[in-house]
């Protein structure tokens, strides 16, 4: 073959490759970044997966015109903020459009940091953490589920109200406790009480008889558990073992659905909590819970998993509307559109990145009053959103 002839036959593929280029739709990538074995894998983990695949099925079904192919993958950062930054950094090398979940606040805040100014989108919806939409706020994030003032106001200042005054902490170690004890211990001054004393406890304590033992000798009126997962789960019952409380009222300001099953409704009935979620409180969560049970072995969703579903139905959506995969720009465009599915809805994402919803004072039943497996709440009230979120702080640059 001539030189020639060589020359028009590559030049005739490049064009044909150029052309297939052409047809083939841009990929939208997702990765679920989750705890997928550890102690709040019950409420995160491959159950977050499923709703966010679930999410993708549902927006593709409704907008058959969606000019993007959409990848879902996951990945378990073993609540290791190092691991989950070099994940995230890897799959934005890879192409990852946007990064869901991250269920441990020091993760969250160390890749919500690693991923400012990048091409990617960071949706928060398994951290609680204030300063994620206060003074490290960032163009590519939104704050989905739940955050610190949210969970703690509305139950902290009810029970500080009604006589439950002097409170011990016994608080799980990381970023995302320490703020929630924070945060209470200020409400707590606000409303008259005050704090007594407080432990802190490493992540996955298998024992937490000399923490219970110093909150028992503190006398105070509350003792508040500030654990998540299966943590909560043990330190619940370790306290029944010691006959907690006598005298002392247990509370425990952060609970999802699967710790409150993990306890048993014998030994959780009673307890009063904010959620930013619940199964059977309207008609259209009920209808997303079933379908969500259905694919998951029966259990109903948490906060936390319909928290997934929602950010990324409504991240599809913005990236529809702004015809751009570039995080930055699909955050802005999730700013300006409601939020509407059946999850969350109604909601909205404010200028700082928190998204504002209803939230939920709940109080768990007592065995007698349960109808079914999953029928664990009552709704004592619903909190308007507005009520339920604080305002928006000038310590956040988007917001200056």
């Amino acid at each position: 073959m001539t030189t020639t002839k060589k020359t028009w036959l590559a030049l005739l593929l490049a064009a044909a490759c150029t052309a297939l280029q052409a047809q083939a739709p841009a990929t939208v990538r997702i990765g679920v970044l989750s705890d997928m074995s550890g102690p709040f894998s019950g409420w995160s983990g491959k159950g977050s997966a499923l709703a966010a695949e679930m999410a993708v099925e549902d927006f593709k079904r409704t907008r058959p015109g969606f000019p993007y192919r959409i990848e879902l993958q996951s990945a378990d950062f073993q609540l290791k903020p190092d691991l989950a930054v070099t994940i995230a950094r890897k799959w934005v090398f890879d192409g990852v459009n946007a990064i869901v979940d991250v269920p441990h606040s020091t993760s969250a805040l160390a890749v919500n940091g690693a991923l400012r100014g990048s091409n990617a989108a960071f949706l928060i919806t398994g951290a609680q953490h204030d300063d994620l939409t206060t003074k490290e706020c960032s163009a590519n994030s939104v704050h989905w589920t739940f955050d610190t003032a949210s969970l703690v106001r509305p139950a902290v200042s009810t029970l500080a109200r009604g006589g439950h005054n002097s409170w011990f902490f016994v608080t799980v170690d990381f970023a995302g406790g320490k703020s929630m004890e924070e945060y209470s211990r200020a409400v707590l001054a606000e409303n008259g009480g005050q704090a007594v004393g407080g432990v802190r406890t490493p992540l996955g304590a298998p024992d937490f008889s000399s923490f219970l033992l110093q909150a028992q000798a503190s006398k105070a009126k509350v003792v508040a558990l500030i654990q998540g997962g299966s943590d909560a789960v043990n330190a619940m019952k370790q306290a029944d073992e010691f006959g907690l409380p006598k005298g002392q009222k247990l509370v425990v300001p952060f609970l999802q659905l699967t710790d409150v099953q993990g306890m048993g409704l014998a030994l959780a009935q009673g307890l009063t909590f904010t959620e930013a979620f619940y199964w059977d409180a309207d008609e259209g969560k009920r209808a997303f819970a079933r379908r969500f049970a259905a694919r998951f072995g029966g259990r109903m969703p948490t906060a936390v998993q319909a928290g997934a579903y929602s950010a990324v139905q409504h991240y599809l959506g913005a990236v529809e509307a702004a015809r751009s995969t570039n995080g930055p720009t699909v955050v802005a465009k999730m700013k300006e559109l409601p939020v509407t599915d059946a999850a969350f809805a109604p909601g909205r994402v404010r200028a700082d990145g928190r998204m504002v919803h209803d939230m939920f004072l709940v109080e768990v039943k007592a065995p007698a009053e349960s109808k079914a497996d999953w029928d664990l709440y009552k709704v004592v009230k619903r909190i308007k959103a507005e009520d339920a979120f604080r305002p928006m702080s000038r310590d956040c640059a988007l917001v200056r």
